[in-house]
């Protein structure tokens, strides 16, 4: 796995999340839902002023910190990685984790809020509420992938 690949897929990951996010903040209406797939996937427009299920929102600037800080930690570790030989899974890992962080973390950083925009129509209204993005994805799949390239 090459820098210039890993780098296409933070690069892609990073623009098609600010690209929906825009599509969102242009045309959804908070609070409005959107049926995709026959009501299995809702699009909602929802801006999350906290961390995950928005925790610390009434302290956006340490949130903001924290989410900086994680990908300031990332980043050099993610570069140590491509001076090892094989495990293309820590590499990948990294990429994806990188790409969503350095979305959210955008987002906190400019607009002051991310973006969430993807919901499940499950039958479980607790999990329903829960609204995700694309980078919300990555960095937990990239968390996972890093955690087993790690083994």
């Amino acid at each position: 796995m090459t820098l210039a690949v890993c780098l296409g897929i933070m690069g892609a990951i990073f623009l098609g999340d600010l690209l929906v996010k825009n599509y969102i903040e242009r045309t959804g209406v908070e609070g409005g839902t959107r049926e995709l797939l026959r009501g299995k996937i809702l699009l909602k427009k929802y801006h999350n002023r906290g961390m995950m299920l928005n925790l610390g929102q009434r302290k956006r600037q340490v949130v903001a910190g924290i989410s900086l800080m994680i990908v300031v930690i990332a980043l050099p570790l993610f570069v140590i990685t491509l001076g090892q030989r094989g495990n293309p899974l820590l590499r990948v890992g990294f990429s994806l984790l990188l790409g969503g962080a350095f979305s959210n973390t955008y987002d906190r950083l400019c607009r002051k809020y991310v973006v969430d925009y993807l919901s499940f129509g499950v039958r479980w209204k607790w999990f329903r509420k829960i609204v995700f993005n694309l980078s919300d994805f990555c960095i937990i799949i990239g968390a996972i992938m890093i955690t087993l390239g790690a083994m």
